[in-house]
C-alpha cells in the first residue's frame, strides 16, 4: 500500500509548483517545454517590440527631436537604465504580493498602453516638432514642453510595464522544469542558451526590417508594427496559460533580510557557538512541505550567524532560523559579482549610442540606391550571439564537459570572465577603427564640415560582432548565474540582478559620456564628444574604456576568488529526506521503548 501511494506521488511535481488554483500539479500535465514554448514564443515578439523601439531611438531624438550627440545619448541610456532597473520593483511584487504570473499580466498592459502611447507621439503633427533638413540640429526648432511631456511620458510609462514583465517572464520559463526530476534538471540547463536565442530572433528581425522601415518608409508604421507584436506576444502567453506550473509568494525579499540584519546587529555582542545545531532552525516537518527547503549554516558571512543565536527574545526581528541569514547571505555574496559586471553593461550601452552614431558618419550604400539604416548594424551583435550560442552549447560545452566533469562545461564565472576579455578587445578594436576614421575625415577636410566620410559603415563590422560573441559569454552566464545562485523563494530578486547591473551600466554610461564631455572642453579645449563626430575624439573615450575593462577585470578575478556557490537545492533535499527518515525512526524507537 505504501508503495503505492509512493509510486502515484513520483507523477507530482516536487518543487513546490501549482495551479493558479493552488493545487499541487501532475508533471505529465504540465509544465516542461510544452509551457516554455508559448514563452520562448511569446519573447521573440516581446523583444521584436522593445528593439523595435530602443535601437533607433537616437536617431529618432537627433532626427526628429533635433537634440545634440550627448543630449540625445543621455537620454537614451537614461530610458535605457530605467528600463533595467524597474525589475527590482517588478521581482518584489511577484515575490511578495502577487505572484509571477499576475504582476506579468498586469505589468504587460501598462507596457502595451505605453506603447500605443508612443506610436501616437510619433504620428500625430501635433505631437512632434516641424522637419527640418539642416544637419546641425542646434539649427533645428526644438521640440516644445507637450510634445516632449507626452514622448517620454509614452516611454517612461513602457519602462514601468517592462519592470514587470522583465524579471517574471524568464522566471516563469524557468520554473517550468522540476530541480528534483533528473530528466527536466538537464533539460533547464540549456533552457537560459536557448532563452537568449530566443531574445535575439526578435532582436535580428527589430534592427533589420523595422529600423529599415523607420528609416525609410516612416516612424508610425515602424513604431506601429511593434506595438502590433508586443500585442501578439501577450496573447500568446494568454494561451499557453492551461500549460504553466505556478509558484506561489513567499513574501517580500526584502523584509527577510532586512530582519536577518536587524537581528544580526542588535546581537552583535552575543557569541556564535561553535556547533551550528545550536542555532535556531525551523522543524524539520516544515521544511519537507512543497516548495520549502533547508539551509545549513555556513561560515561565511560569519557576523550574520548572530541573528539565529537563541536569546529570550522569539521576535523576528531578533531571531532568525539558519535558512532565512543563509539565503540573505546568498543575495549579498552576489553583490560584489554584480557590481563587477557594472563596467562592461557601460560597454553594451555604447551599442545604441555611439555605435550608431558613428554608422551616421559613413557611407551606407550597399547595392544601387539601397541604404543600410545605421541601427541595422546592431543586427550583427545579434547574428554574432545566435551563431555563438548555438556553437558554445553544442561544441564548447560538450568539449570542455569531458576535461572539467562540469554538466556546463565551465563554470558560470568563467564563462562572465571570458566575455569581459572580450570587451576589453572589443574597445581596442573600437578606438583603433575610429583613429582610422577620423583620419580619413581630416585627411578629406570633413572634421570641419562634418559631411559624410568616403569609407563603407562595414568598417564598423568588428566592433558589433566581438560585442555579440562577448553577449555568448557574459549576458547569457549573467542571467543564468544570478537566477542560479539566488534562494529559491527569491528566485525574481535573483533574476532582476541580471537586470539590474544593464540599468547600471546605462546610468554610468551617462554619467561618463556627460563628465567627459564637459572636462574635455575645459580650459578652451574642443572637447571628445562633439556634434561633429569627424572633429570628435571618440578614439580617446574608446581607449578610456578598454582601460577601465581592464582594471574591473582584476576586480572582478579578486572577487570571483573568494565567491563559494551555494549547494544545490536537490542535495539538500536528499540530505533533509535521510534527517527525516533518521528523525521518524528515533521516535519509533522510542514509542517502541516506552511500550
Amino acid at each position: 500500500m505504501a508503495e503505492e501511494e509512493e509510486s502515484g506521488q513520483d507523477g507530482y511535481t516536487k518543487d513546490g509548483t501549482v495551479d493558479l488554483k493552488g493545487n499541487p500539479i501532475l508533471r505529465s500535465k504540465r509544465g516542461g517545454w510544452t509551457a516554455c514554448s508559448f514563452v520562448v514564443v511569446y519573447e521573440v515578439f516581446e523583444r521584436m517590440a522593445y528593439y523595435g523601439i530602443s535601437s533607433n531611438l537616437i536617431i529618432y531624438l537627433t532626427n526628429k527631436l533635433h537634440q545634440g550627440t550627448v543630449k540625445s545619448a543621455n537620454n537614451v541610456t537614461n530610458w535605457v537604465g530605467t528600463v533595467w532597473m524597474t525589475p527590482i520593483l517588478g521581482a518584489y511584487v511577484a515575490d511578495a504580493l502577487l505572484g509571477r504570473y499576475w504582476t506579468f499580466l498586469i505589468a504587460s498592459a501598462i507596457y502595451l498602453m505605453g506603447m500605443s502611447l508612443l506610436t501616437l507621439a510619433v504620428s500625430v503633427n501635433g505631437l512632434k516638432p516641424p522637419h527640418c533638413v539642416d544637419k546641425n540640429p542646434a539649427n533645428c526648432e526644438k521640440a516644445n514642453t507637450v510634445q516632449l511631456a507626452v514622448f517620454f511620458g509614452a516611454l517612461y510609462t513602457l519602462a514601468v510595464g517592462t519592470g514587470g514583465t522583465k524579471p517574471n517572464i524568464s522566471t516563469i520559463g524557468a520554473d517550468q522544469f522540476d530541480e528534483f526530476d533528473p530528466k527536466e534538471k538537464a533539460q533547464k540547463l540549456s533552457f537560459f542558451n536557448w532563452w537568449m536565442f530566443s531574445i535575439f530572433l526578435g532582436t535580428l528581425f527589430a534592427n533589420s526590417v523595422l529600423v529599415y522601415i523607420q528609416d525609410n518608409v516612416g516612424w508610425t508604421l515602424g513604431y506601429g508594427l511593434p506595438t502590433a507584436g508586443l500585442a501578439i506576444s501577450i496573447i500568446i502567453f494568454l494561451a499557453g496559460t492551461p500549460f504553466y506550473r505556478h509558484k506561489k509568494p513567499t513574501g517580500s525579499p526584502f523584509t527577510k533580510m532586512a530582519k536577518v540584519i536587524v537581528a544580526a546587529l542588535r546581537k552583535w555582542r552575543v557569541t556564535v557557538p561553535a556547533d551550528p545545531k545550536k542555532l535556531y532552525e525551523l522543524d524539520l516537518q516544515e521544511y519537507a512541505n512543497k516548495g520549502k527547503y533547508r539551509i545549513d549554516s555556513t561560515p561565511s558571512l560569519r557576523f550574520l550567524n548572530r541573528a539565529c543565536v537563541k536569546t529570550d527574545s522569539t521576535s523576528p526581528w531578533m531571531l532568525c532560523p539558519v535558512t532565512q541569514v543563509e539565503e540573505t547571505k546568498q543575495i549579498l555574496r552576489m553583490i560584489p559579482i554584480l557590481i563587477a559586471t557594472f563596467v562592461p553593461s557601460t560597454m553594451v550601452a555604447q551599442v545604441n549610442t555611439l555605435f550608431i552614431k558613428q554608422g551616421t558618419t559613413l557611407n551606407r550604400h550597399v547595392v544601387n540606391n539601397f541604404k543600410i539604416p545605421p541601427a541595422s548594424l546592431v543586427g550583427f551583435v545579434t547574428l554574432s550571439m545566435l551563431i555563438s550560442v548555438v556553437i558554445y552549447d553544442q561544441f564548447f560545452v560538450k568539449i570542455t564537459r569531458k576535461r572539467t566533469k562540469n554538466p556546463r562545461g565551465i563554470s558560470l564565472l568563467q564563462r562572465m570572465g571570458i566575455g569581459m576579455v572580450f570587451h576589453i578587445v572589443i574597445m581596442v578594436v573600437a578606438s583603433m577603427t575610429e583613429r582610422y576614421r577620423l583620419k580619413v575625415a581630416k585627411d578629406h577636410g570633413l572634421d570641419v564640415t562634418g559631411g559624410q566620410v568616403p569609407l563603407s559603415i562595414f568598417i564598423l563590422l568588428p566592433q558589433f560582432i566581438l560585442m555579440g560573441t562577448a553577449d555568448a559569454f557574459l549576458e547569457v552566464a549573467k542571467i543564468e548565474f544570478f537566477y542560479d545562485q539566488a534562494p529559491e523563494s527569491m528566485k525574481s530578486l535573483g533574476t532582476s540582478y541580471s537586470m539590474t547591473t544593464l540599468g547600471a551600466g546605462n546610468f554610468i554610461s551617462s554619467f561618463l559620456l556627460s563628465t567627459v564631455s564637459r572636462v574635455t572642453k575645459e580650459n578652451g579645449h574642443h572637447g571628445w564628444i562633439q556634434n561633429n563626430l569627424n572633429a570628435s575624439h571618440l578614439d580617446y573615450y574608446y581607449a578610456f574604456f578598454a582601460i577601465l575593462n581592464c582594471f574591473n577585470f582584476i576586480f572582478f578575478l579578486v572577487v570571483i576568488k573568494f565567491y563559494v556557490y551555494k549547494a544545490e537545492v536537490s542535495d539538500s533535499l536528499r540530505l533533509l529526506k535521510e534527517e527525516l527518515r533518521a528523525s521518524n525512526h528515533r521516535v519509533t524507537d522510542q514509542e517502541t521503548a516506552t511500550i
